[in-house]
């Protein structure tokens, strides 16, 4: 599924003026969990409280209620322990893994759980479509750290697993 709905909306307090998030940018993989990475998300700020509640009014209501996230402390050191979503509050988890340094865990009530490649906010968006396309491709083997580490380098997925030894085209 891509993920792209209604944006969430909120009201500023004591000023009547009604505020639109923009639509989360973000590419799921429908119906398939799939290696190191599920999914890709790209927020457009570093503030977990703003982009959070935006990410999760995007997913399709019937993957179930999402009640956690897990966020690495490396980026998100001042991470808060809840965020408030549409209807609900999502407990937010930090983590010491290096794999989530550029990860998020969306634990959902029907599906289990997701791992999304978060790409950093001011990436260029050549690079951020293809992390964004390269994350979500099942065939996808490699993970968070090692797919941005390939894009500061200049390489793709594909690159990386033809120097590697891997399956390229033949």
């Amino acid at each position: 599924m891509n993920a792209i709905t209604q944006p969430a909306e909120a009201t500023a307090p004591g000023d009547g003026h009604s505020y639109r998030m923009p639509s989360p940018r973000l590419r799921l993989t429908p119906d398939v969990s799939h290696g190191p990475l599920d999914d890709a998300w790209w927020p457009r700020c570093d503030a977990l409280e703003l982009e959070l509640p935006v990410l999760v009014g995007s997913l399709d209501p019937g993957i179930g209620t999402i009640t956690r996230v897990t966020v690495g402390t490396a980026a998100r050191p001042d991470a808060p322990q809840v965020v408030m979503a549409p209807g609900h509050v999502i407990e937010v988890v930090l983590s010491d893994s290096a794999a989530q340094a550029h990860a998020i865990t969306v634990d959902c009530g029907t599906v289990g759980r997701w791992e999304l490649l978060v790409i950093p906010p001011d990436e260029p968006a050549r690079v951020a479509a293809r992390l964004l396309t390269a994350a979500a491709d099942p065939a996808n083997p490699l993970s968070a750290p090692r797919l941005l580490a390939l894009a500061e380098s200049g390489l793709d997925a594909q690159d990386a697993e033809e120097s590697e030894g891997g399956a390229g085209p033949r």
